[in-house]
């Protein structure tokens, strides 16, 4: 197997991870009902649906 891995010499965090994440754990709680609902926003969730406004708030 190849090592795609690339150090650069003046790296001196090479071994810190890059990123990181956090999932929290949902809860599973109100279903959309209507699945063609559901598929258009692309959520079964309505918690989860956050259509883009363009906008902060």
């Amino acid at each position: 197997m190849q090592n795609y891995s690339y150090e650069h010499p003046h790296d001196k965090n090479h071994d810190m991870a890059l990123t990181m994440c956090y999932v929290p754990i949902q809860a599973t709680c109100k279903m959309y009902e209507d699945l063609k609902e559901a598929f258009m926003k692309g959520t079964i969730f309505p918690q989860l649906y956050k259509p883009f406004t363009g906008r902060k708030n």
